[in-house]
């Protein structure tokens, strides 16, 4: 669905595309512990349920996929989305003009501009629009929760807790393996107990830092034409430390 944000389509193309990673889908999110907000988030996307989500945790726990999850959810069903990462650079509150036309906004990493007036004025009217058309889903993450966020707008604060807030957990050990072994298997190659459980006792435990070992691996094993064991996951590891 071709849409204009904040009256740029490069700024379109940019919001749309770049950030958006095809891996993220709900289909490949292990959920452990986080089985009733990803249900809600699916059913947002599907209309059945609340369309105003406030996500919070730690880092690695899967926000950032969840969101993007549902971007994807809504451009499978021909509806148009955006997924906004406030950490990133060059984004300015302007761009949230008009968004209320999509099915589902995503904004990550509210921390970013906690205490930003003007954001948080541009966020408190985004949600507004979107509620009194009554259409359209708005998702929120952050690493911390409302009570602790550093909002000076207090109706933005109220507004984002009238809707559902979930806290993600952290996968257990084992979860971590699944989802380690799952993401090899889209990538086209196994990740064997022995190696997944050697990089949970040795390397960063986040997902996210996990993730990007694991794709490191998969280029440097195709380049070396080697296997993924364990003295090669050493050697790996040293180069990059």
């Amino acid at each position: 669905m071709s849409a204009r944000i904040g009256g740029s389509p490069v700024v379109q193309q940019l919001a749309l595309r770049m950030w958006l990673r095809e891996s993220a889908t709900f289909a490949n999110y292990v959920s452990g512990g986080n089985a009733q907000p990803v249900i809600a988030l699916q059913q947002a996307c599907a209309g059945a349920a609340e369309r105003f989500v406030y996500l919070w945790g730690g880092d690695g726990v899967g926000k950032s996929h969840l969101l993007q999850a549902a971007c994807h959810s809504a451009t499978a069903a021909g509806e148009g989305s955006v997924y906004l990462p406030l950490s990133e650079p060059g984004l300015v509150p302007e761009m949230l003009d008009g968004l209320e036309q999509m099915a589902v906004v995503a904004i990550d990493n509210l921390d970013g501009v906690a205490g930003n007036r003007v954001w948080e004025t541009a966020i408190f009217h985004l949600y507004n629009r979107i509620r009194d058309q009554g259409h359209g889903v708005l998702l929120v993450a952050a690493n911390q929760p409302l009570p602790a966020q550093p909002l000076t707008l207090p109706d933005l604060h109220s507004r984002l807790a009238w809707g559902l807030v979930f806290q993600l957990q952290n996968l257990s050990d084992d979860e971590k393996l699944a989802a380690l072994q799952q993401r090899a298997h889209q990538r086209g190659f196994e990740l064997s107990e022995e190696v997944g459980r050697y990089l949970l006792r040795h390397y960063q435990r986040d997902m996210t830092a996990l993730f990007e070992l694991l794709e490191l691996l998969d280029q440097r094993s195709l380049a070396q034409q080697r296997r993924l064991t364990i003295p090669f996951v050493k050697e790996v590891i040293g180069t990059e430390s």
